[in-house]
């Protein structure tokens, strides 16, 4: 599988550098190149991005004040022509710290690093064969029992995972992949919503509840979740 990468520089030769690098190592593909963050969080809102190879100067928004406005975020390199920012990437958990002019070794190596974690990460998240599942959040990976999860809640581009210890994980994932990679006991029943199937206490009209929350059964959801709770 691909690594989808983005690019966020606001000097065009720079951009066009990473790209011409990215090229050249066949695991990546560069789904954007960004001239700044307004432009990227639109990616990220709508892409799935494992890499971003982030500048620091940028005009509007610095790249660290960009990432630091991110919840959760995909793997960072920072490129930069500037050292004085190795703590800033240190303390957001960048995994690289590239300076210009970069060469072709730097960025060789700084990508092998990136590759490690990222398919370290993948292959926690999608061992379905496991009774559990991982999380990334705020630099930190949540190792959570399925059966500790009582309902997901969809907002935006991220999930919540709600919990039985009323502890609450916010992760960037998208509620689709979720659907499609979860045990039997979780079904979608609204846009916003995967629900434990074994956690409900009380099916009511068009709603159902889930210790204290109650919640809504979306109409084009209904005919198949009634299908689902009364099946044999």
């Amino acid at each position: 599988m691909k690594i989808r990468c983005i690019i966020v520089d606001d000097e065009y030769l720079a951009r066009t550098l990473l790209e011409d690098y990215i090229g050249k190592i066949s695991q990546l593909e560069l789904v954007a190149k960004c001239s700044g963050a307004p432009q990227a969080m639109e990616v990220l809102q709508n892409e799935n991005i494992d890499l971003m190879f982030l500048d620091v100067q940028m005009p509007d928004l610095t790249g660290v004040d960009f990432l630091r406005s991110l919840n959760n975020k995909p793997v960072v390199i920072f490129t930069t022509a500037y050292s004085d920012y190795a703590i800033d990437g240190y303390s957001l958990g960048v995994i690289e710290y590239l300076l210009k002019p970069i060469s072709f070794e730097r960025f060789f190596q700084a990508v092998n690093k990136a590759i490690e974690q990222i398919n370290l990460l993948r292959k926690s998240t999608n061992d379905e064969t496991e009774d559990f599942i991982m999380l990334k959040s705020e630099h930190r990976i949540y190792k959570v029992k399925y059966h500790d999860i009582l309902y997901i809640e969809g907002l935006k581009e991220y999930v919540i995972f709600n919990l039985k210890n009323e502890k609450r994980i916010i992760t960037l994932r998208s509620m689709k992949s979720l659907e499609d990679s979860l045990p039997d006991n979780f079904m979608r029943i609204h846009r916003s919503y995967i629900i434990n199937k074994n956690e409900i206490n009380t099916l009511y009209r068009n709603m159902v509840e889930i210790g204290d929350k109650k919640i809504d059964i979306g109409k084009t959801y209904k005919e198949k979740v009634v299908e689902e709770l009364f099946k044999k």
